[in-house]
């Protein structure tokens, strides 16, 4: 078995090569859709936000992402505090994924985690994989398919580790910045060179 974690900053394709490792046949655990479930209404790591952030981050019963998102990415302490109540939950959550991926017999288990080198996740994996573009290339990205202005991409990004922070503990950096066949490409080569038959 292969234990993989995948990362890359936001709109860096890191999606475009979990979704390829998923069709290659690997296990995806995706953190993102972790954090997403960890704050369902009604759930403990939601109770903590808002004793942590107040009420102005709830709509309709639910957490605001929006308005969450508009006080952490410009607030490094605020950033820190909301990574704090939330990742113990999601780390839970994964931890409990992978243990069932082993049971069911999986040959390769993909952690595919945003935040991994911010985590201190990488020495958890037999191999970390980390997919990288340009900067002008994410705010592009993010302005055209996520609606975003280009202060706010700025400050998203800029919010995370580097490319070159992530690359130095990386085993392997994959191209995310031209398309998707492209990165389908190397994700391929990485399988086949990486993965028993």
């Amino acid at each position: 078995m292969l234990r993989i974690g995948l990362t890359g900053g936001i709109a860096s394709g890191k999606s475009t090569a979990s979704a390829r490792f998923r069709a290659r046949g690997a296990r995806v655990i995706d953190h993102d859709e972790l954090a997403r479930r960890a704050v369902e209404p009604g759930s403990a790591a939601l109770v903590d936000i808002v004793s942590e952030f107040g009420d102005r981050v709830i709509k309709d019963e639910a957490l605001d992402r929006r308005a969450l998102a508009g006080i952490v990415f410009h607030d490094q302490s605020a950033r820190e505090r909301l990574n704090a109540i939330v990742h113990p939950y999601v780390y839970a959550m994964g931890a409990a994924a992978d243990r069932q991926a082993r049971r069911d017999g999986v040959k390769v288990i993909v952690h595919d985690i945003p935040l991994l080198l911010e985590s201190g996740q990488g020495p958890d994996f037999d191999l970390v994989v980390t997919v990288e573009a340009p900067e002008h290339v994410r705010v592009s990205r993010m302005v055209a398919t996520r609606g975003m202005t280009e202060h706010d991409a700025l400050a998203r990004i800029r919010a995370q580790a580097t490319d070159e922070e992530r690359a130095a503990i990386a085993d392997v950096v994959l191209d995310g910045s031209g398309d998707v066949a492209g990165l389908d490409r190397q994700v391929d080569a990485f399988w086949d060179l990486n993965v028993p038959r």
